[in-house]
């Protein structure tokens, strides 16, 4: 995710289970810089769909098979009631939460959206983590405290990372989409690229409905289908959402208790360490060898601190005997992170590091945390997409990219740019900048 810019990624295709980044981070990411398609039209309502073929270049996402999909939508959607069936969905239910359902094929220009915008990891936690959003996070934790209390001792979740999910995921509670979800996964099940992903969506909001947890007007969320103020999907619903208060019902979109306990139901059954923290910030010495700085280069604490890198107020290590990776999302000129095992559940709700770092930072300021410590390099001009694609192709015609050049900067691109990096005597940091590419120009 790092290497000199965010990009703001799918909502909820970032991974193929559980949860995506939110409309609301997509939406402030490309406040500056819409693409196209974020336009509406004079009446205010969302454009209708482009009727272009669909950037991934995949054969369901031509304006042909599109359109003939669509037209094949109602056949689509009847033909899943053996499946409904087989879920035990009723008939009458079934017909039910169908009845008039047509496919919404706007979502075929976001799902293959090729976004454009890009922020600085800088930039991003300057947006999601700010003195209203922080303002508000006491107040929910001050309003909700015997909910709070109750999970805590229940599932040993840190209640500060479950406020810092609602309030980054949907700015507790007043950004968290209003696109129907049985509609949305209903077009995105029967028309396009990940059918055979969405129809299991599909299915699953149509039980939480069947069963009687939500309404239709409760289930309204993200174009990809998540919903409530921290953002399931249908399946991810299905297999952590508890009903906190004992009501009967698992609402985690108006009950407080059913979303606190089931957010927290969600990390714990993730993998979460109960009073561990999430990671540390710490400061890199000069000269440190980056090619370290690596998520499968995992080592205790105590080895990282004898390596030199150290806390920025000195503290020691709580657990030395910990194991952590170093992040390093500015390369050499900015901060340094150890992860530990929570940074790593905090990913499995969302698998960007970027919105791990600033979950994760959120809940140490809401708990009383300061801000980090260490300046970020805010010099730096973030690369656009066609020159980070030039960069992936100057790597490659090195020898040092193996991949498809795609503008994206993954962990195949950050490796290539190390190997470059060492082969110049510059800091192996993998931070795709506006000198490094001028570097690459220049052999």
């Amino acid at each position: 995710m790092f290497g000199g810019a965010v990009v703001a990624p799918d909502k909820a295709l970032a991974q193929s289970s559980g949860n995506g980044l939110t409309n609301l981070i997509d939406s402030l990411l490309s406040k500056s810089s819409p693409p196209p398609q974020a336009a509406t039209s004079q009446d205010g309502a969302p454009p209708p769909w482009s009727g272009e073929d669909g950037a991934s270049g995949h054969p369901l996402m031509t304006a042909a098979a599109i359109r003939q999909a669509a037209a094949n939508f109602p056949n689509c959607v009847a033909g899943m009631w053996p499946d409904a069936a087989r879920r035990n969905i009723s008939q009458q239910n079934f017909e039910r939460f169908t009845a008039g359902l047509e496919p919404d094929l706007r979502i075929m220009d976001l799902l293959d959206s090729q976004p454009e915008f890009t922020k600085a990891i800088w930039d991003y936690l300057d947006i999601l983590v700010n003195d209203d959003r922080l303002a508000k996070g006491r107040e929910i934790l001050a309003k909700y405290k015997p909910q709070f209390d109750a999970t805590e001792k229940a599932y040993g979740v840190d209640r500060y990372i479950i406020a810092a999910i609602w309030g980054i995921e949907s700015n507790y509670s007043t950004q968290m989409g209003d696109r129907s979800v049985v509609q949305s996964t209903a077009t995105l099940a029967c028309v396009g690229r990940r059918q055979a992903y969405f129809k299991d969506e599909f299915l699953s909001a149509l039980e939480i409905l069947n069963r009687g947890d939500l309404t239709p007007e409760q289930m309204r969320g993200s174009w990809a289908g998540a919903f409530g103020p921290t953002q399931f999907m249908p399946t991810a619903f299905k297999r952590y959402a508890v009903d906190g208060d004992g009501d009967g019902r698992r609402d985690v979109v108006d009950d407080a208790a059913d979303l606190i306990a089931s957010t927290a139901n969600n990390l714990k059954k993730d993998g979460w360490q109960s009073g561990a923290s999430w990671g540390y910030e710490v400061v890199v010495p000069q000269g440190f060898n980056y090619m370290l700085a690596d998520r499968s280069k995992a080592m205790p604490l105590s080895q990282w601190e004898h390596l030199g890198l150290k806390r920025p107020t000195n503290q020691s290590f709580p657990r030395p005997s910990e194991k952590a990776y170093l992040l390093a999302p500015a390369g050499a000129e900015g901060p340094g992170f150890l992860m530990l095992q929570n940074f790593r559940v905090i990913m499995k709700y969302n698998p960007a590091e970027a919105y791990a770092l600033a979950i994760g930072h959120f809940a140490d300021r809401l708990r009383g945390g300061q801000p980090f410590v260490q300046p970020w390099p805010r010099q730096e001009r973030v690369l656009s997409k066609a020159e980070r694609l030039e960069l992936q192709q100057l790597l490659a015609q090195r020898g040092f990219y193996q991949g498809t050049p795609d503008g994206q900067i993954g962990g195949q691109t950050r490796d290539a740019l190390r190997s470059f990096q060492a082969s110049i005597g510059a800091p192996a940091d993998g931070f795709a900048t506006a000198e490094v590419l001028e570097r690459l120009r220049g052999q």
